[in-house]
């Protein structure tokens, strides 16, 4: 009696386990700390297409685009935060660096959203980091001088240490009263 010979299977290939959604988020994070914006923007993608809805993984993957100038894509991401989350200053900071994109090119539309969204920010923590300072600045870039003095002197007070906040009070404050000579 001869035998059959035994069907060969192949070799059983172990499934790639998916990767750890808290693993991505945690080292994508920290490449956004470290200034690796690119393995940033990596990792949070894959991690976002994991849970689309986490708040950690959209604030971080916003921050990403922002840094890597796609506004338009932070925009997006942020947008339905605000509306789920409206109580977190953070979701306000990054939606108004996102509407402001680039400070240089921005438009008075553009200026006007990123001013809202950082007021938002203002309302619910008043010493929101960077916020009053950068509040300052669409002012001064609009040459309203007056409420940029007004936002510098509310960055002072949440950081009095702000060397920038106070070169631009002082530089503002000749402005003005260049402009009373006139």
């Amino acid at each position: 009696m001869t035998s059959k010979p035994k069907k060969r299977r192949p070799p059983h290939q172990k499934k790639q386990p998916e990767p750890d959604f808290f693993a991505l988020l945690r080292e994508g994070t920290q490449a956004l700390h470290r200034g690796k914006i690119g393995t940033a923007t990596e990792l949070l993608e894959h991690a976002h297409q994991l849970d689309a809805e986490n708040e950690d993984v959209i604030l971080n993957l916003a921050g990403a685009y922002i840094l890597s100038k796609k506004f338009k894509e932070a925009v997006a991401l942020l947008e339905p935060l605000s509306q789920r989350d409206p109580q977190n200053p953070m979701v306000w900071t990054n939606l108004g660096a996102a509407y402001l994109g680039n400070p240089i090119l921005a438009k008075d539309k553009n200026q006007l959203q990123a001013i809202a969204a950082f007021k938002q920010a203002i309302e619910i923590n008043p010493t929101a980091p960077n916020v009053a300072y950068n509040l300052g600045l669409i002012y001064r870039d609009r040459k309203e001088f007056e409420q940029a003095l007004h936002w510098f002197h509310c960055a002072i007070e949440v950081n009095p240490n702000d060397k920038d906040a106070n070169y631009y009070i002082e530089q503002l404050n000749q402005e003005v009263k260049g402009e009373d000579k006139d």
